[in-house]
């Protein structure tokens, strides 16, 4: 199975290529074996490209953006979907692969059929066993009372650290929005004008059949 990466080479856009080149050096590091395929100079590529991506997949405007990732024909996803399976180290479940032994995944599968199947971890045999609690004696609860008010005193600060940070993500969130809008258009005016030259080409075939035949 050959994973297939579609990418633009010549995208203008910094957070597409940006993304671009996350998902292809990931897979560089877990060694997966992938192709690239360009839809900027490749017509063939991009049609084929948005024509299997699911329509529920799609956005508004029905034109998919680069990366797009696939399994042979399977789709796999989108960067949005990759970057989720990479946070939740699931990507060969993302890429419709294996894992390789030891990985974190094929760790985490593993579980999860030790789960399935009713067997408990090793630790204590009884989970209704009862743990006993320590008691505290002293000044604990004052202590308790002194800690909520220092948190009291740094959450003006900690809210105000947050709101600055929640700015910043929103003007940079803006700003790839813009930049993923302006390669949307570049894509369809290069759609339009190739339709454009096809048709200018059939036109052509077709008064050179004409003239032929009036001769």
């Amino acid at each position: 199975m050959v994973i297939k990466v579609f990418t633009a080479s010549s995208s203008g856009s910094t957070a597409i290529k940006k993304k671009q080149q996350d998902v292809v050096a990931f897979l560089e590091a877990l060694k997966v074996d992938y192709t690239q395929l360009d839809i900027a100079c490749n017509v063939e590529n991009r049609m084929w490209m948005r024509k299997n991506v699911p329509e529920e997949k799609k956005p508004a405007n029905g034109i998919p953006l680069p990366p797009q990732i696939f399994n042979e024909e399977s789709y796999c996803g989108d960067y949005d979907t990759f970057f989720d399976a990479k946070e939740d180290n699931s990507v060969y479940a993302f890429l419709g692969l294996p894992p390789p032994p030891g990985s974190k995944e094929a760790e985490q599968t593993d579980k999860v059929d030790i789960v399935e199947n009713g067997t408990h971890a090793e630790g204590n045999p009884d989970d209704s066993a009862e743990v006993p609690v320590k008691e505290c004696n002293g000044d604990a609860h004052e202590e308790e009372q002194q800690v909520q008010g220092d948190g009291e005193d740094g959450q003006t600060a900690g809210d105000e650290e947050r709101d600055e940070v929640e700015e910043d993500t929103q003007a940079q969130a803006e700003e790839e929005e813009e930049q993923e809008e302006e390669e949307l258009r570049q894509l369809e005016e290069e759609d339009e004008a190739e339709e454009q030259e096809e048709e200018e080409e059939e036109e052509e075939d077709l008064e050179e059949t004409q003239e032929e035949e009036a001769e």
